[in-house]
């Protein structure tokens, strides 16, 4: 069996792209302040554009420290293994991505276990979390981490309220358990709620940040928390092969990021709304209506399954992304316009016609 990805077909032209946000092409204005950016060595400190890319997501965030990484299943990995040692316990929602879409990293580099949480939209709440949490025996797994992930991505993109997060954080921090946030999609939430970033992640030991996302760099997350925590996740970048060398000019189109793509993130969740409004007019589709960019939907009253739709979609220049067997996703970003999202509507409309 090979794990490689299919080769994309390019002779489609691609005319709407809702398979991620991760499809956003750095624009004319970053890709300047990646051309002009000031470089050295970031492994050896001396890439002063790196250096300000972690001291602004540090502040961001609410953290004393942060250390730029490749990816965010970088940062979920390193952090994971910052904090627990093999054999330890890891306590996630069952649909979190460190347990359906890191490969079992957590398991195969830290040597640690994560036990999935039930709860509705990717969220438990703190009831079930101290459900969970179990006595100290030397017969059980030793519990040393919960994890959270904001937005929730299987649960729809949803929300974590600044509420439930402090509830989760308080209960975890009173059994003695340190809290890591996965902030792939971290500025979604808080320009959704209109909450600054640094109350979300005021009760989380370790937090990053993802710019390849709805911040449209072509690279890198950053990964905060105390200094000394910082300092013990640099060995593990060290191991992880993360060092980047003159990574300031992928730095560069993350402070870019940071000037430029935050505020704008409303537009994507202003056209999610536009295309979940849209698809559910189309009476054979059932839409789970939006909290922020995502959009997921279901397929099964069409008599096609999410891959199948997908594929006509494709075969017409539309691009989705599916998560189950009738269950898929459009997902909206910098590179979508308002005309694309009703593009794509048509488009929708045929294929589901014509099958």
């Amino acid at each position: 069996m090979s794990y490689e990805p299919k080769r994309f077909d390019f002779s489609i032209p691609v005319r709407v792209n809702l398979s991620s946000d991760t499809q956003t092409k750095p624009s004319r204005g970053m890709k300047e302040a990646m051309m002009v950016a000031e470089v050295g060595d970031e492994q050896m400190g001396s890439d002063p554009t790196v250096w300000e890319l972690c001291d602004r997501t540090a502040a961001l965030l609410g953290k004393e420290a942060a250390v730029f990484l490749p990816s965010g299943t970088m940062c979920n990995q390193v952090a994971i293994a910052t904090h627990c040692r093999p054999g330890e316990e890891i306590l996630a929602h069952e649909s979190s991505h460190i347990l359906s879409s890191e490969g079992g990293g957590a398991a195969a580099i830290a040597g640690a276990l994560i036990l999935g949480l039930k709860g509705e939209r990717g969220q438990f709440t703190a009831d079930t979390l101290e459900e969970a949490i179990r006595p100290v025996s030397r017969y059980s797994p030793t519990q040393r981490l919960v994890e959270v992930e904001q937005t929730a991505n299987r649960g729809g993109g949803a929300c974590w309220s600044v509420e439930a997060l402090h509830a989760v954080t308080r209960t975890a921090h009173a059994h003695g358990l340190s809290t890591h946030m996965d902030g792939a999609r971290l500025m979604n939430a808080a320009v959704a709620l209109g909450v600054p970033a640094t109350d979300l992640t005021e009760g989380c030991d370790s937090v990053w940040l993802d710019f390849t996302k709805g911040l449209a760099a072509p690279l890198g997350a950053v990964l905060a928390g105390s200094r000394d925590f910082i300092g013990h996740a640099w060995r593990w970048k060290q191991r992880l092969g993360g060092s980047m060398r003159q990574g300031g000019m992928c730095a560069a189109a993350c402070i870019y990021a940071l000037e430029h793509n935050i505020d704008r993130l409303a537009e994507d969740h202003a056209n999610a709304k536009v295309l979940a409004r849209g698809m559910a007019q189309i009476r054979e589709i059932t839409v789970e209506m939006p909290e922020t960019n995502l959009v997921f939907f279901d397929t099964e009253g069409t008599g096609m399954t999410a891959d199948a739709f997908a594929g006509k979609l494709r075969q017409e220049g539309v691009l989705v992304s599916t998560s189950g067997k009738y269950r898929g996703r459009a997902c909206l970003h910098l590179d979508v316009t308002a005309a694309q999202v009703n593009e794509a509507l048509s488009v929708m409309k045929q294929v589901v016609n014509a099958a």
